[in-house]
């Protein structure tokens, strides 16, 4: 239960009272500052706590957007402030002095340092808010539009402020503002017109976000189960059952944006169920090309590939530009400059293939075509956009100045994933063979997976897959904070799964590649929730997970070493056996640490970035 203190002259027929019930606050009235400060220290310091205003005048969204987002520590809008119990001590200090400097009453005595900024009403929140600005505490102050938050001076101030309210519809804003600011064409305009609608229905009913989410999961796997029979009345209905489980993914964030009910598990589940439904349907894709006589598992695992190595690419780029300074450059201004063009924006947006636009097109051609045809046009797309958006990132980055940071140098080092192995070598390497970190990273790729192309198992390989350990360790031997350093994590990703993906098609045995499959995307889990701890500022998987599953370098050797001792059946059993390993060990890990993070009160996140 959450408290909310009212201070100030009661207004008769004021519904302030009723609106702050409705959002789950506990009401107690103070009748002047010093009985504010008493009742805030009787709150119990694990709950959430509130300051308003009893002559707010207002919409009630306006009071949950600044009074219930679970995302920021201390928040406030005029006429109201509120503390999580992380920002309870601040508050707590601020209403001291505050309640100090004003003798201990609410109107009258304070002085006229703190005003709102409506007329001259003197507010015990709008004073506190103020103070906490002056301690420079970070005060969340959401964006409100249209909607209304005052603490009129008058009875007529009062009235206008009322007819304001009454003249806006805040449930039609609140619709709106559930919507992502930032989307692809196809989700934009097909999808939250009426997705939007599915989450206010699903708000009133009591759902959470997490189990929206948790229902677009189980539609995409009866999606690539109905895909897997072969059938076109399975692939007909695969290809309507993804776009219900994309509307789904589209429902849960805008919930959590309706209701405000984000948490640090809901972000984590939404982003790695989104990878979990688009990887478990292109396995559904291949089983039912398999039923029909035509083996795509290539394809498949080569989808799979290209779409994690431009995840990472956008992962490293913004993680290397975090929080570097001079961040600009030429070609950054072109791109301010072609937004600004309305319809360009669009064709930016939808060239790059976010997950809507690349959704609706898989289900419309699983509908209408074949697997194969389907896997041709996403590698052919997926290509374009990641030439598309790495040159664009190429050039962004080697023509600004920009000074990268330690925090940046250590995520991208973080997101290299190296193991025991490269850390040893990189504290022995002579200092005389250092050579640019994304020129070690892109010879040791190009040596391993020609080795393994052209000759395939035998000592060729061997030497590549030595000599790519070697340049691993070369290439984060020093802090990634040059130009084209963030190139570095994607190359490895790069490097590891085509690995897998060559050999495991040479050696052109039943179960090879699906074996191969299921060990890049083990692998390629653990990759992405190296990115989410990462965003949620809760650092890097702990060093014994990346030891015990031997880091990307050792993963790749011994990839190579067992092709080259075991024969192409026993190979295809351990790829195998390696996958169930690392996703046993990874899931596990995973689970335990996120499960652990909500229960105790991390940071609740939503991610409003870049359609994946």
């Amino acid at each position: 239960m959450s408290t909310a203190i009212l201070t100030g002259s009661p207004v008769p027929g004021s519904s302030i009272e009723g609106d702050l019930r409705s959002l789950g606050f506990d009401v107690r009235t103070a009748s002047d500052a010093g009985d504010a400060e008493a009742l805030l220290a009787a709150v119990p310091g694990d709950q959430r706590v509130a300051v308003v205003d009893a002559r707010f005048v207002g919409h009630e969204h306006a009071l949950r957007l600044g009074l219930t987002d679970p995302r920021f520590p201390l928040g406030a809008i005029p006429g109201a402030v509120t503390a999580q119990p992380a920002g309870r001590q601040a508050l707590t200090r601020a209403m001291a002095r505050e309640n100090s400097a004003s003798g201990g009453t609410a109107h009258g005595g304070a002085p006229a340092r703190a005003k709102s900024s409506v007329g001259d009403v003197d507010s015990v929140a709008d004073r506190v808010a103020a103070a906490l600005d002056a301690d420079g505490v970070d005060v969340h102050r959401p964006e409100l539009g249209s909607l209304v938050a005052e603490v009129p001076a008058d009875p007529q101030a009062r009235n206008e402020a009322r007819q304001a309210v009454a003249a806006v519809d805040d449930e039609a804003v609140r619709l709106k503002s559930a919507v992502k600011a930032r989307d692809g064409f196809f989700t934009t305009y097909c999808i939250s017109p009426y997705s939007r609608y599915v989450a206010r229905w699903c708000a009133r009913r009591g759902l959470t976000p997490n189990q929206v989410t948790t229902a677009s999961l189980i539609t995409a796997l009866i999606a690539a189960a109905c895909a897997a029979t072969g059938t076109r009345g399975g692939f007909v209905a695969a290809g309507v059952l993804l776009i219900a489980s994309f509307v789904l993914d589209c429902t849960d964030g805008q919930l959590a944006r309706y209701s405000l009910q984000y948490s640090t598990l809901g972000a984590w589940l939404d982003a790695t169920f989104d990878r979990a439904k688009e990887y478990a349907y292109y396995a559904g894709l291949a089983l039912g090309a398999a039923r029909g006589g035509d083996d795509v598992w290539a394809l498949a695992l080569g989808a799979m590939v290209l779409q994690t190595c431009r995840h990472v690419v956008d992962f490293s780029f913004n993680e290397a530009n975090h929080d570097a300074t001079a961040n600009t450059s030429p070609t950054a201004a072109l791109s301010d400059k072609l937004d600004s063009v309305g319809w360009t924006v669009w064709v930016r947006r939808m060239i790059v293939l976010p997950i809507g636009e690349r959704w609706a097109m898989i289900a419309v051609l699983t509908a209408a075509t074949t697997p194969r045809i389907t896997f041709y046009a996403l590698l052919i797309g997926c290509a374009f956009a990641a030439t598309y958006t790495t040159a664009g990132r190429v050039l962004r980055s080697l023509t600004r100045k920009a000074r990268r940071t330690d925090r940046a140098a250590q995520a991208l080092a973080d997101l290299a994933d190296n193991g025991p192995l490269t850390e040893l070598l990189a504290r022995t390497l002579p200092a005389g063979i250092r050579i640019p970190a994304p020129l070690s990273a892109v010879v040791g790729v190009l040596l391993l997976v020609l080795a393994a192309s052209f000759d395939g198992p035998g000592f060729s390989l061997l030497l590549a897959a030595v000599l790519y350990v070697l340049l691993s360790a070369d290439a984060v031997v020093r802090p990634l904070k040059g130009a084209l350093d963030w190139l570095v994590p994607p190359l490895f990703r790069a490097g590891e799964y085509c690995t897998v993906l060559v050999l495991a098609a040479r050696a052109d045995v039943n179960g090879a590649l699906p074996a191969a499959f299921g060990l890049v995307a083990a692998v390629a889990y653990h990759h992405y929730d190296t990115v989410y701890r990462i965003r949620g500022d809760a650092g890097a998987p702990p060093a014994w997970l990346v030891r015990a599953i031997g880091g990307q370098d050792g993963r790749t050797l011994l990839v190579a070493v067992l092709a080259v001792l075991l024969t192409t059946s026993q190979f295809t059993v351990a790829l195998t056996v390696l996958a169930v390993v690392v996703a046993v060990v990874v899931l596990f890990e995973s689970i335990r640490f996120w499960v652990a993070a909500h229960r105790a009160g991390a940071p609740s996140v939503h991610d409003e970035g870049e359609p994946a």
